[in-house]
């Protein structure tokens, strides 16, 4: 079944009850007939006694795990799901954050609400850009042509609402093939972005996946992308190797990246510190790719 959203204008509503936004967020949209919760952990007991959250509907826990770079999520419905969140307040450790969506006019029944968690299950399932605390992945539950049709369209509401609280869990990323971008760029373009890797991650990920994840790019940066290259933290200290990238693609849900490669990692190097303040690289920097292919310390990369 295709639950793809189609694009179109719309305007959505927030009200933020108290005054503190990351406390809860009351979201509504314009000719819905839904509407949407977002509360903190942190403010549940604050908040839990609005009416809202003694209705039918479908909620969205999402957290970090602890060291984990995708968050969690887990996907859940109730006839009232104020039972269910004050269980899972006690139960699961690892959401930060709700968001709940029910009926402003009780048009929701338990077989709506059915179908509407495992529609958003599948839907994070096939994205894959969070880890899911939910078991297998349900059946499609049985409703009418008609019944369909109209939770369908409740669903897609909910998904356009979802990206304007910085929830992009349910939707594929977009990627950016990065080789295509080497048509238009001068010699002189930071085109290369040296990241640093411990051991075990260089190992497993870098050469192991073809790929690197987790990486903060400024949106600018983006289309410059054409190269990737690994500074292995202590004992080594040193860039050692790099690869072309292919395509670029969103990582999770907090403005980080994952980039593929066209073929393996080359060995480099290694380019060392030389004159450079001694220390670990912490963050990733940019350089071209004509520098790494002639540098022979770190001076040579990144010159003042």
């Amino acid at each position: 079944m295709d639950l793809k959203l189609m694009s179109q204008p719309y305007t959505i509503r927030l009200f933020v009850p108290d005054g503190n936004p990351d406390d809860l967020k009351i979201i509504d949209k314009m000719n819905w007939t839904g509407v949407g919760l977002e509360v903190s952990r942190d403010s549940w007991s604050k908040h839990r006694a609005r009416p809202e959250f003694n209705q039918a509907g479908v909620y969205i826990l999402v957290g970090y795990e602890e060291a984990d770079d995708l968050p969690t999520v887990y996907v859940g419905q109730g006839d009232g799901v104020l039972s269910r969140i004050d269980a899972h307040e006690k139960e699961k450790d690892f959401w930060d954050r709700a968001l709940t969506f029910v009926s402003s006019n009780g048009g929701l029944n338990r077989a709506h609400i059915t179908w509407l968690e495992w529609a958003l299950i599948k839907k994070a399932a096939e994205a894959s850009r969070c880890k899911l605390a939910n078991g297998n992945t349900p059946k499609e539950p049985v409703l009418t042509e008609s019944e369909k049709a109209d939770t369908r369209q409740f669903l897609n509401e909910i998904l356009s609402v979802l990206p304007l609280v910085e929830i992009r869990l349910f939707e594929k990323a977009t990627i950016i093939k990065a080789t295509d971008n080497a048509l238009v760029q001068k010699a002189t373009t930071l085109d290369t972005i040296i990241v640093p890797a411990q051991q075990d991650g260089f190992n497993e990920v870098f050469v192991g996946e073809n790929c690197w994840y987790a990486i903060r790019i400024g949106g600018g940066k983006l289309k410059d992308i054409k190269y990737i290259a690994a500074y292995q933290t202590a004992p080594v200290s040193a860039v050692t190797h790099f690869a072309q990238v292919e395509s670029i693609e969103p990582y999770g849900d907090g403005g980080k990246y994952k980039l593929n490669f066209t073929a393996p990692a080359q060995k480099i190097g290694p380019i060392t510190y030389g004159n450079a303040k001694q220390g670990m690289m912490q963050s990733p920097r940019y350089t071209t790719h004509e520098r790494l292919i002639n540098a022979s310390s770190l001076d040579d990369l990144f010159p003042n």
